[in-house]
């Protein structure tokens, strides 16, 4: 009796386990494409609204820093909604959530407090425009760190997108020493440009180390509780840097007197508005690296890079001269030919998995004896060995 019900609870676990794992076609494409119109507004807003924080008198790059990540608790919505409200799943959330999820999360979240903090360096000194395009050289970066870690194949695709936005931020390189706000000293804004490098050479870590964590999860909602996480790690970093510079003071005295568009403003848009959009950028981020991987989710954060460039020339008024333009159009460039590449590619491998279905059917045959159902497998298993041989 204990056996039948053992078995009847593995086949039902077994059976809400490839649900999970194995989503219907149109279910997954869909929840990708919404996952990347996530990416694309927080990660617009997020960045214009880093910079306005900076330009109407805060000056505290910890509070930048905090603002990233303190939104965690919204990720709560994500995860214990779907089972207690919608009931749209079975799955419990933190269900084999084990201490090896907890222990990466945790070590990937201190790493992404870190990369916060040099962003806000970045960003209290450089342009929007500037740095947004200085941030798609960690492109070249998560593309070796991918084929190292996650041992990700280098295509005529993924090459040709990575060199095209990567010789974009070359050329604003060379030609940024005339974007320099006025009053910013060369130490500053090379302090700046360092920062925002930095940022991009971790952030570049942060994909395929997140890659190949996500290969353990078996559902969306797992990436958002591990995501919790990583955003609590990070918050707990930021927060003790704010407790040792007085971070928490400094907002209140921000607000009531040094911020020019009142403390009403300051806590609406610079604070909670910022707190919003990063959390928004960075769930989508992690959603974009499971449902496809690393190096994509690289490839469609520095795409938005140049809609960040625009930005800050319509909202900021940043200098959009020759070599801006330039940078901009390699990027839409290098992304709409990755985006045909992985077109290419989904059309060749649902055509591969017609013809392994037909293959499969072909390959069986049913008998029917005394009213018992014989299922003659043929030659399915000599299929799926030449098929493992394939892969």
């Amino acid at each position: 009796m204990s056996d039948g019900r053992v078995n009847a609870d593995q086949q039902e676990e077994g059976e809400e386990q490839q649900n999970l794992v194995k989503a219907p076609v149109k279910r997954s494409l869909g929840l990708l494409i919404t996952t990347y119109g996530c990416l694309f507004v927080g990660s617009i807003a997020s960045s214009l609204l880093a910079k306005y924080y900076f330009v109407h008198g805060g000056s505290s790059r910890w509070v930048s820093t905090w603002v990233q990540s303190a939104g965690f608790p919204l990720l709560l919505g994500l995860i214990y909604f779907p089972h207690f409200v919608f009931k749209t799943t079975k799955r419990r959330p933190f269900t084999r959530f084990t201490h090896r999820h907890l222990l990466f999360s945790v070590v990937i979240g201190l790493i992404l407090g870190f990369n916060n903090f040099l962003f806000s360096w970045g960003t209290s000194y450089l342009p929007v425009s500037t740095s947004s395009l200085l941030l798609s050289t960690q492109l070249i970066f998560t593309l070796i760190l991918s084929v190292i870690i996650v041992k990700q194949k280098v295509t005529f695709s993924n090459l040709n997108c990575v060199v095209l936005l990567t010789l974009s931020s070359v050329l604003l390189a060379l030609g940024s020493s005339q974007d320099k706000p006025a009053g910013l000293t060369k130490t500053k804004y090379f302090i700046g440009f360092l920062s925002t490098i930095g940022a991009g050479l971790l952030f570049a870590l942060y994909l395929p180390v997140t890659e190949r964590v996500y290969r353990s999860v078996y559902c969306f909602a797992m990436v958002m509780e591990m995501q919790l996480v990583m955003e609590f790690s990070a918050t707990v970093f930021a927060t003790i840097g704010m407790a040792f510079d007085g971070g928490f003071k400094e907002m209140v005295k921000e607000a009531n007197q040094v911020f020019t568009k009142g403390p009403t403003v300051y806590w609406t848009v610079a604070i909670f508005a910022n707190v919003v959009t990063w959390q928004l950028c960075f769930a989508a981020t992690s959603g974009m690296v499971y449902l496809t991987s690393g190096i994509t989710g690289g490839i469609c954060m520095t795409a938005l890079l140049a809609m960040n460039v625009i930005g800050g020339v319509v909202v900021y008024g940043d200098a959009f001269g020759g070599v801006k333009i330039v940078s901009t159009v390699l990027c839409i460039w290098g992304f709409s030919s990755y985006v045909y590449g992985i077109y290419v590619k989904m059309k060749k491998d649902e055509k591969n998995e017609k013809e392994e279905e037909e293959k499969g059917h072909s390959g069986m045959k049913t008998v029917e004896d005394g009213g018992e159902m014989e299922v003659e497998m043929g030659k399915v298993k000599d299929d799926v060995a030449a098929a493992d041989e394939r892969v």
